[in-house]
C-alpha cells in the first residue's frame, strides 16, 4: 500500500526543520500557480520570476513563522505578493510591453474575454490602474479581479481588513477621478 504524499502543512514543518527535499516539493506543488498569478500583475516577466524565486528563499528562511492556522497556499501567496509589491515600488519608468501581450493583441483567434482584457489593460482604465500605487492597485486586483472577500484579501496582503477597505475605496475614487478627467 502506497503512503499518501505529505500535506502542505507537513512539508512546512519539515522545511522549518531544515529539510531541503520538502522545500523542493513545495516549489513543485506551488510555483506554477504562483508564477501565473504574479505574471497577471506585471508584464515584466523578470520581476515576476525574481519575486517567485525570492518567495521560496523567504519560505526557506521563515518557515518556522508559519503558524499552521491557515492554508499554506495563502501564506505563500502573501509572501509572493509582498515580494512583487516591493519590486514594483522601487521601479521607475514606463512598463515595457511583453511579447505575450503583443501576441495577445493580434486579431487572430482572440476570444471576447481576451479582447476585453486587452482593452482594459491597454485602454484608459489600464492607464489609470497603472497610475495607482502598488498597494492600491493590489488591493483592487485581489478584491475585484480575483474576487476575494475583504477578510481573504487582508490575510493575503498581510494587512488589517480596514486597510483593505480603505485602499479599495481610495483606489476606486482615484480611478473614477482619472477616468472622468479623461472624458473632459
Amino acid at each position: 500500500m502506497q503512503t499518501p504524499p505529505p500535506s502542505d502543512a507537513d512539508l512546512m514543518a519539515q522545511v522549518a526543520a531544515g529539510d531541503e527535499r520538502a522545500l523542493r516539493e513545495l516549489v513543485e506543488r506551488h510555483s506554477a500557480w504562483l508564477a501565473l498569478r504574479l505574471r497577471r500583475r506585471t508584464p515584466d516577466e523578470e520581476i515576476a520570476a525574481s519575486a517567485l524565486q525570492d518567495t521560496f528563499v523567504a519560505v526557506w528562511r521563515q518557515a518556522r513563522h508559519y503558524r499552521g492556522d491557515g492554508d499554506v497556499g495563502a501564506w505563500l501567496w502573501g509572501i509572493a505578493i509582498r515580494q512583487l509589491i516591493s519590486r514594483l515600488r522601487g521601479r521607475r519608468g514606463p512598463t515595457p510591453v511583453s511579447q505575450q501581450v503583443v501576441a495577445a493583441l493580434s486579431p487572430t483567434l482572440r476570444s471576447a474575454e481576451d479582447e476585453l482584457l486587452a482593452a482594459v489593460e491597454h485602454g484608459d482604465l489600464g492607464a489609470a490602474l497603472r497610475g495607482l500605487s502598488p498597494e492600491l492597485r493590489e488591493a483592487l486586483q485581489v478584491t475585484v479581479l480575483d474576487g476575494l472577500s475583504t477578510r481573504e484579501a487582508a490575510l493575503l496582503l498581510g494587512v488589517p481588513q480596514g486597510t483593505v477597505k480603505s485602499r479599495v475605496r481610495l483606489a476606486k475614487a482615484r480611478l473614477r477621478r482619472q477616468l472622468m478627467e479623461g472624458l473632459a
